[in-house]
């Protein structure tokens, strides 16, 4: 039974309607339709960018290549359901215009919706209204690269709210300037690995564009090892932070007693993948019930980036 508080409710529920009602062939042509009318600069703002990181599929209106909209098409007519069901999920007003605003992008291109819901209030990870306060922190920190979110975490809440940050960072070349950026504070350990559902050999898939972009995948020249946070994290983890370019999904089946047995605070990065906004969180809920769902977006407005999933105990 639908419950319909206020105008925000009403959108969403009618947006998921028109997903609802229509065939996926039907969604897809919406999609391109609503798609041939955006001035040429955006058309073009969006084909470079789905170039540069492949998450999402290309993107080439010139040559009739429409795999992005076909994939998402199929993603939100498939799973529209699952939308709802996070939708229902979470806890307050903010995450639930974030949902609709990213779901109206994805179909509608409405870029003023998104916009009103960049997060530039608090830092990247550490919103105050959601987390107001640390204390005796043991912080797995997953995608370190610079080390820009530990910098982050210690800059709001201070140097004394945490016993041990574990960094694991994939790209080689950037562990000399994620232990020199740290190496003024204690208590951080810095590995070299891969976070994933098992221990194994993967290899690095190098970002043309940016080693922060940097993933990993099954095959190939540059080799990383991986483990699961529950095979090298004995000790109890408070707060676990995860950006790895798509393999957030690997890295929770990995932390999966983990989160079962000691309901760590959850920041997980949930944009590298569209069908992440929906089975992330529906994987964190099957391992524990205890856990209240936040949005929060720190990143562009024409298409949904840096979206962050906060599972908070309750």
């Amino acid at each position: 039974m639908r419950k319909i508080n206020n105008c925000n409710d009403k959108k969403f529920y009618q947006l998921a309607d028109l997903v609802l009602n229509k065939s996926e062939e039907e969604l897809l042509f919406k999609i391109k339709f609503n798609y041939s009318f955006l001035p040429k600069n955006i058309k073009t703002t969006l084909e470079i960018y789905f170039d540069k990181y492949k998450f999402w599929g290309s993107l080439h209106e010139d040559y009739l290549d429409y795999d992005e909209i076909e994939q998402k098409a199929k993603t939100i007519k498939n799973h529209i359901k699952d939308f709802i069901w996070l939708y229902e999920k979470l806890e307050d007003d903010s995450s639930k215009f974030l949902l609709y605003s990213i779901l109206n992008n994805f179909i509608n291109y409405d870029f003023t919706s998104l916009q009103k819901t960049l997060n530039q209030k608090y830092y990247h990870y550490f919103d105050f209204d959601i987390l107001p306060k640390m204390k005796d922190e043991v912080f797995a920190d997953i995608g370190s690269y610079t080390g820009d979110t530990v910098l982050d975490f210690i800059k709001c809440y201070g140097e004394n709210t945490y016993k041990k940050i574990y960094c694991y960072e994939i790209t080689t070349d950037i562990i000399p300037t994620l232990k020199s950026n740290l190496i003024n504070y204690k208590n951080i350990e810095i590995k070299s690995l891969a976070v994933s559902n098992k221990s194994k050999t993967l290899y690095i898939d190098e970002n043309a564009t940016s080693c922060s972009a940097n993933k990993t995948k099954n095959k190939g020249k540059l080799r990383i090892e991986a483990k699961s946070l529950d095979e090298d994290i004995k000790e109890k983890i408070t707060l676990i932070k995860m950006d790895i370019e798509g393999d957030e999904e690997l890295a929770l089946i990995g932390a999966k007693k983990h989160i079962q047995t000691e309901t760590p605070k959850l920041l997980i990065s949930l944009y590298h993948n569209n069908n992440h906004y929906y089975k992330l969180p529906k994987l964190i809920h099957s391992y524990n019930k205890n856990y209240k769902f936040y949005l929060r977006n720190y990143g562009g407005s024409l298409y949904p980036t840096e979206i962050v999933l906060f599972a908070i105990p309750n």
